[in-house]
């Protein structure tokens, strides 16, 4: 199969059902990290422990069972789990495979049984499998003595033949065909005789350039040099919001042309009518709050964790226009803080706020919070969704870093709310959120 397109639609026009056995490599998921010596010398047992994890994701794999095997010996379960963990969040969630998201989603969609198969211990891809929502793992097992590890192995390690073994046994037991591959393991290819995509073809997940540094740094630099402009050149009309829309005109037009961003943009007619609106977008990187002023052009303000108004950088700029922010670990408060956007939307001014509350690790969209919507029918405005792509491919989850690219955005149909009941609405959100991820799986046509 040549590629994504093709895989989707084999998928799409395939058979159904649980039966149907689609196998992921972990290889196929996660971007390996490059190799690179380690320090001869490890002066905290911690850093060992970690240390073994990472060298499992630079496929070095006898080594990482020779560092795991000593150092995780007498080491609760509980801690590898918890350290495992810290490195998916820390190291390793933006090297996840934009194209390997898809394809877990499409034969979830086509209620395919999805298996996650790996060399490496659970410690290390259970955090993948449990974001991807994969419920079957198979993984090198380590052996436990009441909840602590021995530093033995539980049976063979799972690569080569006995990763194809595996992988039989359990189509096998779960009655079912494997019908689809995804690996570069030969022994797995082979036992299976499909392979569905290759993902050598997959776009690396690499760490920002030393260009990227110095783009990102001028762009900055840029963002504060074109507010101040658009501040300025609004000036004279002594009107704040002109103020404040030129400021976010000119401050993100400035940011983007020096990182070397272009905004794809679908649905764009819906940006601009009905005025006011709650604008939902869903959230992946930290450039969002560039993204979306850009895309909705004035007339817009927005909702903020409380962390962003001391931002050295951003909190300045958000105050100016107008954002306001809230205590997301205080719901009374945060409550209090939002009764105010509510005259805000009547007296013709738009929010956008990001209902998931905190950033994606992948392109998938979290749980929605309901404040949102409860504004939008207070205020008696519909609520229209932004759909971002993959801002995440530009600027990773928590990094301030960013590349150039192009980002793809859908503004969808405004979403009537008025008849929504305040006090039953988790059904209705639910289904807003999965026409996100309709969206993403199903891209708009320009």
């Amino acid at each position: 199969m040549s590629g994504i397109d093709d895989a989707v639609t084999a998928i799409r026009n395939g058979p159904q059902g649980d039966r149907v056995l689609a196998v992921f490599d972990t290889r196929a998921v996660v971007d390996a990290l490059p190799r690179k010596r380690l320090g001869n010398t490890v002066r905290r047992r911690g850093d060992a422990r970690r240390n073994a994890m990472l060298t499992g994701f630079r496929r070095d794999h006898r080594r990482f069972l020779h560092e795991a095997e000593r150092a995780w010996a007498g080491v609760p379960e509980a801690e590898l789990e918890k350290l495992g963990r810290g490195v998916f969040r820390k190291e390793m969630y933006g090297r996840i495979f934009p194209e390997a998201w898809q394809l877990v989603r499409e034969h979830q969609s086509a209620g395919h049984t999805v298996l996650l198969v790996s060399e490496l211990s659970l410690y290390q891809v259970g955090p993948f499998a449990e974001l991807l929502g994969i419920d079957d793992v198979l993984c090198t097992k380590f052996a436990t003595d009441n909840g602590i590890l021995t530093g033995q192995l539980d049976g063979p390690p799972l690569w080569g033949t006995e990763k194809a073994e595996a992988v039989g046994e359990f189509a096998a037991a779960r009655d079912c065909e494997i019908g689809y591959v995804y690996a570069d393991t030969p022994a797995l290819l082979e036992s299976a005789g499909i392979r569905s995509v290759d993902p050598t073809t997959f776009q690396p997940r690499t760490a920002p350039s030393p260009i990227d540094y110095a783009r990102t740094v001028l762009a900055f630099i840029a963002l504060v040099a074109g507010a101040l402009t658009g501040v300025i050149r609004k000036s004279y009309t002594r009107d704040r919001q002109a103020m404040a829309d030129a400021l976010m005109h000119d401050g993100t037009t400035a940011t983007l042309r020096t990182l070397g961003v272009e905004l794809r943009v679908v649905g764009a007619e819906n940006a601009r009518a009905p005025r006011p609106a709650v604008f939902l977008f869903n959230h992946q990187s930290q450039f969002d709050v560039i993204i979306v002023p850009k895309v909705l052009d004035g007339g817009v303000t927005g909702i903020g964790k409380k962390e962003l108004r001391s931002h050295p950088l951003f909190g300045p700029l958000m105050r100016f226009v107008g954002v306001t922010f809230i205590d997301r670990s205080d719901t009374e408060r945060a409550k209090a803080a939002l009764a105010p956007v509510v005259s805000t939307l009547r007296e013709g001014l738009s929010i956008a706020v990001a209902p998931e509350g905190t950033r994606s690790y992948t392109r998938g969209v979290g749980p929605f919070k309901k404040g949102a919507f409860h504004i939008a029918k207070q205020a008696g405005v519909p609520v229209i969704p932004i759909v971002i792509r993959n801002a995440g491919d530009i600027a990773w989850r928590d990094s301030p870093i960013a590349r150039s690219g192009v980002v793809d955005v859908a503004i969808l149909p405004p979403i009537d709310v008025s008849t929504w009941n305040p006090a039953a609405m988790d059904e209705e959100i639910e289904e807003v959120r999965r026409l996100y991820e309709r969206t993403l799986l199903n891209w708009p046509n320009a």
